[in-house]
């Protein structure tokens, strides 16, 4: 049996490398909420102004959000957000952007970061066999113990432990997919922490990544790039918001050197 903490995008890859690896043994996903990513499907877009969307305060625009879901859908009112959600993250202030990450981002991430139906059908036969079960819980104590490690979790909707919340597995594996996104300043990569210990870079003031400025740039002739930069502009770990960030700071790069 294997254990898979973090139920995102990453545990997804994971059950697919396993999968095709020809692991049939149960596996338990674990995270806090227990909300797995959508799927995509066909959609008609539903875009809205900038000045449509309400601004500064978490709980009003998912309230929005919910609404304009009940009307176009929620592919097409998520769908909607893509282009002003950097300006959206950035009018909201440390208070409220605090708010989103522990309450909406669960919600946002596997509604926004979807996958394709066939994975999406996949998991669902994995679930339907008994192979994966999904739970919204909280790790407590792991232990290793002859040779296979036994996990100690407790179950959402209970502040202390019970007979009916409590569970406890033995495991051949755990596997840590709950993602970049943490306390930079724990980071273990060398680099980083090399930089942050010698104040080339700085922690953002959620202390999710590096602190830049609108510019991306970290320090002195120093860029970030990609989820390295969530604090300052939350989207912008896909494809097409990396690119035009890349050149952007390419830009900057050019001019700085031509200075």
């Amino acid at each position: 049996m294997v254990l898979i903490l973090g139920t995102g995008l990453t545990m997804v890859d994971m059950l697919l490398s396993l999968d095709a690896a020809g692991h049939r043994a149960r596996i338990v996903a674990l995270s806090r909420r227990g909300q797995v990513p959508r799927s995509h499907a066909d959609h008609d877009p539903a875009p809205v102004d900038f000045d449509e969307v309400p601004q500064g305060n978490v709980l009003a625009l998912w309230r929005w959000l919910r609404t304009r879901s009940a009307v176009v859908g929620w592919r097409g009112a998520v769908d909607a957000l893509r282009p002003h959600a950097q300006e959206l993250w950035r009018g909201l202030d440390e208070i409220e952007q605090g708010r989103f990450l522990r309450h909406a981002r669960p919600y946002w991430d596997v509604h926004r970061h979807r996958i394709a139906p066939q994975v999406a059908e996949q998991l669902r036969a994995m679930i339907a066999e008994g192979r994966l079960e999904v739970v919204a819980g909280r790790l407590g104590a792991v232990r290793e113990q002859h040779g296979a490690l036994v996990a100690h979790y407790l179950r959402r909707g209970s502040p202390t432990p019970s007979p009916s919340r409590e569970r406890e597995g033995r495991f051949a594996a755990v596997f840590n997919c709950t993602g970049p996104l943490g306390a930079m300043a724990r980071t273990g990569d060398a680099l980083l922490r090399q930089m942050i210990d010698e104040g080339l870079v700085g922690v953002d003031r959620l202390g999710i990544g590096l602190g830049v400025d609108r510019a991306s740039r970290a320090g002195e002739r120093l860029w970030a790039l990609g989820p390295l930069t969530k604090g300052e502009f939350w989207e912008i770990v896909a494809v097409p918001d990396i690119s035009v960030q890349v050149a952007e700071v390419a830009d900057h790069i050019a001019r700085e050197l031509r200075s």
